[in-house]
């Protein structure tokens, strides 16, 4: 993988609304590879706050999600 494939997953993984299986369609990395991917690739503090704020976010996990878009979208815009 190179340096702006890493560079993204980091930034999927830290968006509050991108779900684990969006990086695994996009990626083909499990929720546990992303994992060791962040603490590999980030500052041991930087991880235990990512792992802080992700750990247990519905958002997160599609199956836990109460809603099937990542946002709402007004009727009025196209």
């Amino acid at each position: 993988m190179n340096k702006s494939d890493i560079s993204r997953i980091i930034e999927m993984a830290w968006e509050d609304r991108t779900p684990f299986e969006a990086i695994e369609a996009t990626y083909n990395l499990s929720e546990k590879e992303v994992k060791d991917l962040m603490k590999k690739e980030m500052k041991y503090s930087s991880y235990k706050l990512w792992r802080a704020r992700v750990y247990g976010r519905k958002t997160k996990h599609l199956s836990k999600r109460s809603f099937v878009f990542g946002r709402h979208k007004s009727p009025n815009k196209r």
